[in-house]
């Protein structure tokens, strides 16, 4: 490590941001060139999905802030303005220059995103952590990861550009939990176990203006990072706080971090670390890229990552209801469904990206980045998406009684069927074995068609079609749990007595939607 007395690594000017061009090339850019050059850039294209979206949410701070500052006031119309004529280039440039010293990765006072008192709490002055304490991929302390060998004792050392992007994602992404450096325990980051939604353009500029948030006479009040004072120890101590707008939540310093350069600054090994700015949530404002399912008590819970299953499987989560029984979608996609009506583009799809991480508690499970294309009556018109909404939640009733069939069956290709025992074994042998992913896999096939017949008026057409999609996807997945269950004397009795149950429920896929059945399905 080094004594710095000078700055050193400015996110302004330093290339530390990986960007990919049209012609499919891809190369880290500046904070300054990611933002006056987003109209030549496709998107970024950092690999890790909670880096992936803390980038977008530091760029649209930073954008917000350049446009109100130095245009003032500014409405929709003036949005869609600058995605016909492109972003203006000098209100970035004005801004940037007027907040350049809060950009230094390695600062003597104010470090981008950090806390410098750090270097003088007792808690912390000589205690130091590895980087990967910040690597939401990484393992240290009791943590360690599958495939990371990483000791504590001896960290590597990574570039100052890698350190900066996990910093951004840890911050938002952080589960609550233990911290025991300053207080016992923190709140979470922002979107802590989130799969996390925004929708994109063809270059990044588009991509920033459909997911820019609009602008508020408290814009004033709600101040990134960069521009609030350098939090303090008892700023660190203090109870929870409620963000004051997109800004500060999206970059909200949830963990006091102080990252500490090698003797070359372009290297980072070792970092220091507290419990952060904590944010109290709030149900009447929640985070602008989550959407949420309503639960059977009333409780908004959060659209997350599950194991097996797909993202478009929640895509009620993810269209307008205006009755806000059912789910809560994202602000970001409200947002930009205004844009593009604004813009007339009513006939391209809308690629929404779905980034993000999911935790139990404190233990990390999985990430994932998709992207689902959503033709934008779907994102406008609340009766187009009740019937989205229907058709999957259809198709979920089905999967579930198709479910109880097959483990009914396989209980019965085993000795004792009727104890209870025996049942849970063949749930949990259902659970691991094809029926599941036969059966949505076909149904996913026949998802893009669904949504364009829906988003063209066409409901009797695409009820008949998602009818025979069904009908298709429960064939292939009795077909998939009968191959998995054998040809044993007792498997094939269970088979012969579950065919006919199977055909029934094949038969009333058959039958015509009515009135009665379309209420009870959309209730």
């Amino acid at each position: 490590m080094t004594d710095q007395t000078q700055p050193t690594f400015n996110l302004l000017d330093e290339p530390w941001i990986p960007v990919r061009f049209p012609d499919g090339e891809v190369r880290d850019v500046s904070l300054t060139q990611a933002l006056v050059e987003a109209n030549r850039i496709s998107s970024l294209a950092e690999t890790s999905p909670p880096n992936l979206i803390a980038l977008y949410r530091v760029l649209l701070a930073l954008l917000h802030r350049a446009l109100t500052t130095q245009h003032g006031p500014w409405k929709d119309a003036d949005r869609a303005r600058w995605y016909r004529e492109g972003v203006p280039e000098a209100p970035i440039r004005a801004y940037l220059d007027q907040w350049r010293e809060r950009f230094w990765l390695f600062h003597q006072e104010a470090p981008f995103m950090q806390v410098k008192a750090l270097t003088e709490a007792p808690e912390t002055r000589e205690k130091l952590k590895p980087w990967t304490q910040v690597c939401l991929a990484g393992g240290s302390g009791n943590t360690p990861v599958v495939f990371d060998h990483a000791m504590d004792e001896t960290p590597s050392s990574i570039s100052a550009a890698l350190a900066c992007r996990h910093l951004l994602g840890f911050l938002q992404f952080t589960p609550g939990g233990l911290v025991k450096t300053i207080r016992d325990s923190d709140k979470a980051g922002p979107l802590s176990n989130t799969a996390a939604v925004m929708s994109l353009g063809d270059h990044l500029d588009e991509s920033l203006l459909l997911n820019l948030h609009p602008y508020s006479v408290r814009v004033a009040d709600d101040l990134p990072a960069w521009e609030q004072l350098q939090p303090g120890i008892a700023a660190l101590r203090a109870a929870p706080r409620l963000a004051t707008g997109p800004n500060d939540r999206y970059t909200r310093i949830s963990r006091a971090v102080l990252l500490v350069p090698e003797s070359n600054p372009r290297f980072v090994r070792h970092v220091r670390f507290a419990a952060g700015l904590a944010l109290e949530e709030d149900v009447k404002s929640p985070d602008p890229m989550a959407c949420y399912r309503i639960a059977k008590d009333g409780k908004a819970v959060r659209m997350s990552f599950y194991e097996g299953r797909a993202v478009w499987r929640e895509l009620p989560a993810l269209v307008p209801d205006p009755s806000g029984k059912f789910n809560q979608p994202a602000a970001v996609l409200a947002w930009a469904t205004n844009l593009r009506n604004r813009t007339g583009q009513f006939d391209a799809p809308v690629p929404v990206l779905v980034a993000g991480l999911a935790s139990d508690q404190a233990k990390l499970l999985r990430w994932r980045v998709e992207r689902v294309d959503l033709p934008l009556p779907l994102l406008a018109d609340p009766d187009a998406a009740a019937e989205v909404r229907a058709r999957i939640r259809e198709g979920e009733d089905l999967y579930f009684r198709l479910r109880t069939l097959c483990a009914e069956m396989i209980a019965s290709a085993m000795p004792d069927p009727d104890h209870k025992d025996t049942r849970a074994r063949a749930r949990t042998v259902l659970d691991n074995g094809p029926t599941a992913s036969a059966f949505f896999s076909s149904v996913e096939r026949a998802l893009p068609e669904l949504m364009q017949r829906i988003a063209a008026g066409d409901v009797d057409a695409a009820y008949g079609h998602w009818a025979s999609a069904l009908k298709r996807a429960t064939q292939d997945a009795w077909d998939a749990t009968r191959g998995a269950v054998g040809d044993s004397p007792a498997a094939l009795r269970a088979q012969a007595r579950a065919i006919p149950k199977i055909q029934r429920l094949l038969r009333s896929l058959d039958q015509p939607e009515t009135e009665t059945t379309r209420e009870e399905v959309n209730s």
